[in-house]
């Protein structure tokens, strides 16, 4: 699952990666970014693992930043491979409103996926006149709908059936990809500024990009909280957007814990638990035989495993089981 760092000259979309990405990114223009996960800390209480792995989201910064003129082609042509976006909006320089970016952003998208469906539905006009076999009647429906919805000036993600439809996959459609707009402010309006409501697929989180990076730098707990403290705020706005591209990409979180390590594992949401086996190992998968389940909650109203048992938490689940977010799971399997 990756993520795409968009946003117009001066936005700030740099110094944001940079805090994403942590040192050293300005070696490369993609990171593999580490999900927080809280939850993590009883099982390391419990276990005391030799290791602690959490999960990661990729993320690429796009070399050169749109223009007034747009975002430009090679940028919409460069992004197209990816499952999700990060627009960074400047609402600090004064110079362009962030909500005017924010509709050429879009209006960018749609006219990117308009051409794209014109000529499409021109090739199946062509194929229909040589033959009627030659045309899937269910692509040149969901092709119809899609371009009914882009000429009303709408991003095809505000209409999630339309934006999901199997014929459409293949056309990796921009407008369809969730998006992040992260309004980076100055430090006077940071905590303060009202955003927009979030959409279908569209979610809008506030940062200042030079504080972020600033606070990736301090390593030290305590002088990181009063950083955090004189912004008002009791997270930092990078943890936000994690957790927000998280959650666009439609993942959730399962847990493993033992001696050896415990540790965090990415799952699309609505997967069975021999699916979610199979992120840990093809094995696994193949050879599952049951999973051992303790709700997060469960295991900290009982304090420990052992307990859970004993009150009947800790649940054998079969291969129809949809694993849900937080879950502490033991896989049982044979190979």
């Amino acid at each position: 699952m990756k993520t795409a760092i968009i946003g117009f000259a001066g936005c700030g979309k740099t110094s944001l990666y940079a805090a994403l990405a942590g040192p050293g990114s300005a070696q490369s223009d993609r990171a593999m970014i580490k999900v927080p996960e809280p939850r993590l800390d009883p099982l390391i209480r419990l276990f005391a693992p030799k290791k602690v792995t959490l999960t990661e989201i990729e993320v690429q910064d796009t070399r050169g930043a749109g223009s007034k003129g747009g975002l430009g082609e090679k940028i919409l042509n460069e992004i197209r491979p990816f499952d999700c976006l990060l627009a960074v909006l400047d609402g600090f320089s004064g110079l362009s409103a962030p909500e005017t970016q924010r509709r050429e952003i879009e209006a960018d998208l749609i006219i990117a996926d308009l051409s794209v469906i014109e000529k499409r539905l021109e090739r199946i006009g062509t194929d229909k006149k040589k033959a009627k076999g030659l045309v899937d009647p269910k692509e040149e429906e969901s092709l119809l709908r899609a371009r009914t919805i882009l000429e009303e000036d709408r991003p095809l993600r505000s209409d999630q059936d339309v934006a999901a439809s199997p014929e459409l996959k293949g056309f990796r459609f921009l407008s369809a990809k969730p998006i992040l707009f992260a309004w980076n402010l100055d430090e006077q309006r940071f905590a303060s500024h009202v955003l927009p409501q979030d959409g279908p697929g569209e979610v809008h989180v506030a940062v200042s990009a030079r504080l972020e990076r600033d606070l990736a730098e301090i390593t030290d707990p305590e002088e990181r909280e009063l950083f955090l403290g004189d912004l008002g705020v009791s997270t930092s706005a990078l943890e936000r957007i994690i957790a927000r591209i998280y959650d666009l990409l439609g993942l959730i979180t399962f847990l493993t814990a033992g001696e050896k390590e415990v540790r965090s594992w990415p799952l699309i949401r609505g997967l069975t638990a021999p699916e979610a086996a199979g992120v840990i190992h093809s094995d696994i998968q193949k050879g599952f035989i049951r999973a051992e389940v303790l709700a997060f909650d469960d295991l900290v109203a009982c304090g420990d495993f052992k307990a859970a048992k004993e009150r009947g938490l800790l649940r054998l689940e079969g291969k129809e089981y949809v694993v849900r977010d937080g879950g502490i799971i033991n896989f049982r399997f044979n190979v």
